[in-house]
């Protein structure tokens, strides 16, 4: 009798380590787990932002008042524009 109890006592004494060991191991990936979601979530309001600030970048009226004061381009004269029609190039 003796004997099982030692042999259950070191059976209990494994599970209560495998237990420690794997609510040690939960709680340190939950922990990681939380850190990136806040970091997704930082990144994900950078990408909006960035978003945004392309878009107030490429809006027409910036794009053209650059182009024309910077880069002295204007519109061409109707007498200078040349239509292409595609259907004629693939005949």
């Amino acid at each position: 009798m003796t004997r099982l109890n030692f042999i259950l006592f070191f059976a209990l004494i494994l599970v209560g380590l495998g237990v420690v060991t794997s609510q040690h191991k939960a709680r340190k990936l939950y922990s990681e787990h939380e850190q990136l979601r806040t970091e997704a979530a930082g990144y994900k309001t950078e990408y909006e932002q960035l978003r945004l600030e392309q878009s107030t970048w490429a809006m027409h009226s910036r794009v053209e008042e650059i182009a024309t004061k910077q880069l002295k381009m204007e519109v061409p004269d109707a007498e200078r524009i040349q239509v292409i029609v595609l259907d004629e190039l693939n005949k």
